[in-house]
């Protein structure tokens, strides 16, 4: 199942998921998009994939590691996240509002376009 969750709530569930893997944050969005924003890593790793060539790209993510999936506003990542989930991916969540909400919960030093 599909966790969604917001950018303020992201440590907690990192923390819960770490015993089964090192998390990772896949930012779906478009190079010129990482260019206008992007995260401050804290306590994950941060995978940059473009929504279009995940499926091409997919050997290069672990399906046993906890995957958060960030857009701009949670669309994109959501649709991401639910193909992780059918190819078998097992600890999977939107992050809710994407980078747009990342700003105004958790750092308002990343730019809100």
């Amino acid at each position: 199942m599909i966790e969604n969750i917001h950018p303020g709530d992201l440590q907690s569930w990192l923390e819960k998921m770490r015993p089964l893997g090192q998390p990772i944050v896949l930012d779906v969005r478009e190079p010129s998009e990482l260019q206008r924003a992007s995260v401050n890593v804290n306590g994950f790793e941060l995978v940059h994939i473009p929504m279009g060539v995940i499926p091409p790209r997919l050997n290069e993510l672990d399906p046993e590691r906890p995957v958060a999936c960030l857009c701009h506003h949670g669309g994109r990542s959501m649709r991401v996240a639910a193909f992780l989930e059918y190819q078998g991916f097992k600890h999977v969540a939107n992050i809710t509002g994407g980078i747009n909400a990342w700003s105004s919960q958790l750092d308002p030093n990343v730019p809100r376009y």
